[in-house]
Order: C-alpha cells, then structure tokens, then sequence
C-alpha cells in the first residue's frame, strides 16, 4: 500500500499530480539537505483515487539496526491529492505503521507547512501535533499601499532611506553568489548560529540552477560604490513565497538593507500574483527579537507545528536510556540537539 521512491524521476512525477506543494517537498532540496550517510525518500501512499506523499530524510541510529526519519529544514508534512477535510485517516495509519516498522523506523519528526491544506487531517491520531510557536506571513492578496500600511512606522522611513542610498536588483551571478556566501558566513558567525546552518557553497549553487527551486537572489549594492552589502534567496512555489537564507555586512547594518530585501521582494511577489510571502518565525520558531523583527512588516501570524511520532516505544525508550542526560523539549530525545 506504500511504496518508497527514492529517484529524482518518480518524484517529480507525483509532485506533477498533487494538488500542492512547497519547494521544501521537492527532490533536489531534499537531496541538498543530505548529510553523510543519509538518504531521502517519499512514502506513496495510495487509496481508491486518493494519493497522500510524505518526504523524509532517512537517519541510521548509531550502533544498532535501527533508524529515524526527519523532515528537512524548513516546513515540509505530507501532500496530497484528491484528499479533503473529510478523509479517513485509518488505512493510511495502519499501513504508515507497519511499513516504519518493516524499515526499522523507531520515531518520525516533521515540522509542517501552514500553507499546505489537510495536513492535519492526514497526520490525525497519528503520533501528536503540537504547535511550537508562530511564523509571519505577509498577505500579498492586498494590494501593495495596504500591506506597507500594516508596517511599522520605523519601517517604512528605515526602508525609505535605504532606497536613497542603495540599489536592489536580482541576480543570477555565480561571482555575486560567492560574494554573497562570504556575507552569509560572516552573519551567521555573528549570531552564533549552528554548525548546521553553516552550508556549503554548492548549496547555494544550486538554488541558481535547479529547476525545481524557483529562486529569486536579490543583492543590495551601494549606490555610490557599487559594494554589494546584503543578500537574500527567496524560493517560489505555486503560490507561496518563502523567504529562505539572507546576510548582511556587520559595518552596514546600520543601513538595513534586509528590510529593503523584503521590501523589494514584496513588490515583485505582488506583481507576480503569489498570494503568501512567508516571514518565518523566530530562531528554533521561539517569540523572540527575531519573530518581532518579522512582525514589524506584517501582524498576520501562523500557527507553526510540527508532527512528533513514536512508532516504537520500547526501542525508543532503551535508547533514550542509554543517552543518559536529555533535553526534555527535543524529540526524538535520544539525539544531541547540536
């Protein structure tokens, strides 16, 4: 009842099929978001004319038979077609449950996507859904005077000088992509950020050359010199916009060129008649300065949740017990949230 694809070709296929998805289903990002000895699949599940796919990344757990399975980073959960608010989950349940367990999977993670219908209806009593905090969503279904509206005041005159003084124009240039790179590296050093959030350059490589990932990589230059000081990588998909990865100079901050970034994609997401450009949330989706920074452009706020599931409770128990010391809030609780 459930097949596992794993090549690039049959994925694309039912992504053709679906009634929707993001970008963070697709293959190549899947595939770009692989550590060493991992794999990702997409479990296909169908039912009459129904069709329900979950992305994952596949984990080995350390010194035993066992493994795990994640989402990638950003908001992925299942996708559907032909599925509404009235579907019957039990089938499906039942048949997730004994395919993790023909694959030895002791615990399933995902975070979801908001703006993907039904979710929750696929995933209902299976494992628990828990809202982990808020993401901040501009409405582009207004038109662009209202949403500048909704700004904060400090907003818009910080962005208004950030116009006279600097250029924002997209770009498809590998030489400004390293540039760019060299400023994202810098950024996350300064908020010392994760080894994981430290990607290589053929990451972001690719979101210039994959078809699959839509990418708009904006820069802001200097008007006067031409110095490139901030960029960003924002993906789109149907109608979603996903602001993803962004940096600026530490000795221009003072200019905020990020919120010129997000100004500018604004406009063109508007013009180009998307109906979502998601902010994001706060770091690890907590009310934070980062969250209230996002909400300066926009009050409209989302549900963040993730789908947390323990397919086997004694394995998932010893090896929990084995780690020793935990963190009581990250799940599976047997891994090292670093």
């Amino acid at each position: 009842m459930i097949e596992i694809i794993k090549t690039k070709k049959k994925w694309d296929s039912f992504l053709d099929e679906v009634d929707y998805y993001d970008f963070y289903h697709t293959y190549d990002y899947h595939e770009l978001s692989l550590n060493k000895d991992e794999e990702c699949i997409l479990m296909l599940y169908t039912e009459n004319e129904s069709k329900l796919g979950l992305p994952f990344i596949v984990r080995n757990i350390s010194n035993s038979e066992f493994k795990d399975i994640t989402s990638v980073y950003g908001y992925a959960g299942p996708i559907s077609k032909n599925v509404n608010e009235n579907f019957n989950n039990e089938k499906f349940s039942k048949s997730l449950y004994d395919c993790l367990t023909e694959l030895k999977i002791v615990s399933v993670f995902s975070r979801l996507n908001p703006f993907i219908p039904h979710q929750y209806n696929v995933l209902k009593n299976i494992g628990h859904i828990e809202t982990t905090g808020k993401i901040v969503n501009i409405d582009l279904d207004q038109d662009l005077d209202l949403q500048r509206k909704n700004y904060q005041r400090r907003i818009k005159s910080q962005i208004n000088k950030a116009r006279r003084l600097c250029d924002v124009k997209k770009s498809s240039s590998k030489e400004e992509m390293l540039e760019f790179i060299d400023i994202y590296y810098e950024n996350m050093d300064r908020v010392e950020a994760r080894e994981s959030y430290y990607f290589n350059k053929e990451y972001f490589y690719k979101f210039l050359e994959s078809n699959s990932l839509n990418t708009d990589f904006l820069i802001v230059t200097l008007k006067e010199t031409g110095e490139i000081i901030a960029g960003g990588l924002f993906v789109k998909t149907n109608n979603i916009v996903q602001y993803h990865l962004s940096g600026t100079k530490e000795e221009h901050l003072d200019l905020t060129p990020l919120k010129l970034l997000i100004d500018e994609m604004r406009i063109i997401s508007t013009n180009e008649n998307f109906n979502h450009f998601n902010l994001g949330g706060g770091y690890g989706s907590k009310d934070d300065s980062l969250l209230r920074f996002k909400m300066s452009f926009s009050k409209k706020l989302t549900d963040f949740q993730v789908w947390r599931y323990i397919v086997n409770q004694d394995v998932y128990d010893e090896f929990t017990n084995l780690k020793g010391t935990v963190a009581s809030d990250y799940f599976p609780n047997y891994r090292d949230p670093n």
